[in-house]
């Protein structure tokens, strides 16, 4: 093996980390294997790899014998005790068997397999690094695009974003940066494989710790979030410090925080409630920005029914439904709606004191009315 190799070896051992035993090894075995396939298929050998001189030499093993069945792989005991006297019956010789050619062969085996070595320590550095960053956000350059994804490099290799995790109302093109939500990290064959998110609740997450300080340090909370992507979202908030606003460090001086985000998802609405262990508060923050007269809470169903003013109905309900679609993912509850005039009608008071019903009750319900029912939908935001 010549000394340009050797130089090239120890330049790789340094600069990529890989362990010098690492790669003598992998060399080694890839050498046996070339002088098996063009010396000697059967043969039991072992490689001698000086990594100071480049000298490469190649020693057959033989089982010391009585009586030889297969010279490749035997010896008699006459013949072994000719190289020396002290060999008995079960001892291995090894006689070199070095190919005059072979040191053109080895170092050809070598470099690929050291081509192949760095390839395989460069990817497990890049999964060991974007694994950890699983549930994490990161900005990424648009590549190219076609229609199952968006390739979007992260630097040292690609994501894929699918199509079900792109928002509705974005364009991608080329040279496009944009933040992703890091959802799943695989380790394959062809090397890791990175998919990324910029629908997931997750992202919105990410982005309000990167505008709010007090949301990166923990003294503001954030509870849960609903989120329609490419559309309107909310989020709960909340802080166990009583001088701090949660809802306000939010949204931020003359709503710069708040702004950033929505500007980051491209018009996004976002909502900002304050959390509460009172389902009867919570809920009533969840339907902001419509006006709640009265929640009727029965714990054990996780129900309730809100009464709003008639003419806030149509607001606390949403276009097709949304903000109460959403408000019910948000707090985990079942949300039905009614407005003041309804509730009358069927024997509410729209001004007593909002309920928590008895585990035998229920929250007043009309069939006919589906519309107005809101199941909740858990989402994910961790």
């Amino acid at each position: 093996m010549n000394t340009q190799l050797l130089d090239a070896l120890a330049d790789i051992i340094r600069e990529k980390g890989i362990s010098k035993e690492v790669v003598m090894e992998a060399i080694e075995a890839a050498i046996i294997s070339a002088y098996k396939r063009n010396f000697g298929q059967a043969q039991n050998v072992r490689v001698d790899l000086n990594m100071e001189t480049g000298t490469i030499r190649v020693f057959a093993r033989k089982e010391v014998v009585e009586e030889v069945n297969d010279p490749r792989l035997q010896i008699s005991l006459e013949e072994a005790q000719r190289i020396n006297p002290n060999y008995q019956i079960g001892d291995v010789v090894e006689l070199e068997v070095t190919p005059r050619d072979f040191g053109r062969i080895a170092a050809q085996t070598a470099k690929q397999v050291v081509t192949q070595r760095v390839r395989e320590a460069e990817r497990s550095v890049i999964y060991a690094e974007f694994v950890d960053r699983e549930e994490d956000i990161m900005t990424g350059i648009v590549q190219r695009i076609d229609p199952r994804f968006v390739y979007v490099s992260l630097g040292k290799t690609e994501a894929l974003l699918p199509a079900s995790e792109q928002m509705p109302n974005e364009t991608y093109k080329p040279h496009d940066r944009i933040k992703v939500y890091i959802t799943k990290v695989e380790k394959t064959t062809k090397g890791p494989q990175i998919f990324v998110s910029r629908t997931h609740p997750g992202l919105l997450k990410r982005l309000f710790e990167l505008e709010v300080p007090e949301i990166y340090d923990g003294t503001v909370e954030i509870k849960s979030i609903a989120r329609e992507a490419g559309d309107r979202s909310k989020i709960s908030v909340h802080s166990d410090n009583p001088e701090v606003d949660p809802v306000g460090a939010c949204v931020g001086p003359k709503g710069q925080r708040v702004q950033a985000v929505v500007d980051e998802l491209n018009g996004e609405k976002i909502d900002i409630v304050r959390w509460s262990a009172d389902p009867v508060e919570f809920v009533a923050n969840a339907l902001s920005p419509a006006k709640v007269l009265r929640v009727i809470v029965n714990e054990e169903q996780k129900a309730t029914t809100v009464i709003v003013p008639d003419y806030q109905l149509s607001l606390a309900i949403g276009k097709r439904g949304q903000n109460a679609r959403l408000a019910a993912k948000l707090t985990n509850w079942k949300i039905d709606i009614k407005s003041e005039s309804e509730a009358r009608e069927l024997g509410i008071d729209p001004y007593a004191q909002s309920t928590l019903l008895d585990s035998e009750e229920t929250p007043i319900n009309n069939e006919n009315d589906s519309n107005q029912s809101f199941d909740l939908q858990d989402e994910k935001i961790e």
